[in-house]
């Protein structure tokens, strides 16, 4: 059974940081791309940021280009993303997921080519 759990979530005035951690359970996380998505009230789920299996290349969101840095440590099973200079807007959930398919399978961040979903950590930022 796959379990994706994020954590790292909270309250932060614009301007602070966060740093969003993810594990993943179930699968070979070490062969397999990983992303960050969120959700905000109203909107539909975009892709925020994503990493292939091996770390590189990874992409992102024109949005957070320059704030937020996905990483990966496959040792520990653990996927990463630090968020910089935060604005009320990046306020939403936060998803992790994985998206199966080999070691070369490039990541996305279309969500509808994921396939393994946390339940999300909120992120909410003041202004």
């Amino acid at each position: 059974q796959v379990q994706v759990v994020e954590s790292g979530g909270g309250l932060v005035q614009a301007g602070g940081s966060l740093r969003l951690s993810c594990t993943a359970s179930g699968l070979s996380f070490a062969n397999n791309a990983m992303g960050w998505f969120r959700q905000a009230p109203g909107k539909e789920r975009e892709g925020v940021s994503c990493i292939s299996a091996s770390g590189t290349p990874t992409y992102a969101t024109d949005s957070v280009k320059g704030r937020f840095t996905i990483s990966r440590d496959n040792a520990k099973n653990t996927l990463y993303l630090q968020m910089n200079s935060l604005k009320p807007e990046d306020t939403a959930m936060y998803y992790c997921a994985a998206r199966v398919g080999g070691p070369w399978y490039p990541c996305s961040l279309d969500p509808a080519r994921t396939n393994y979903w946390g339940q999300g950590t909120q992120v909410t930022v003041s202004s």
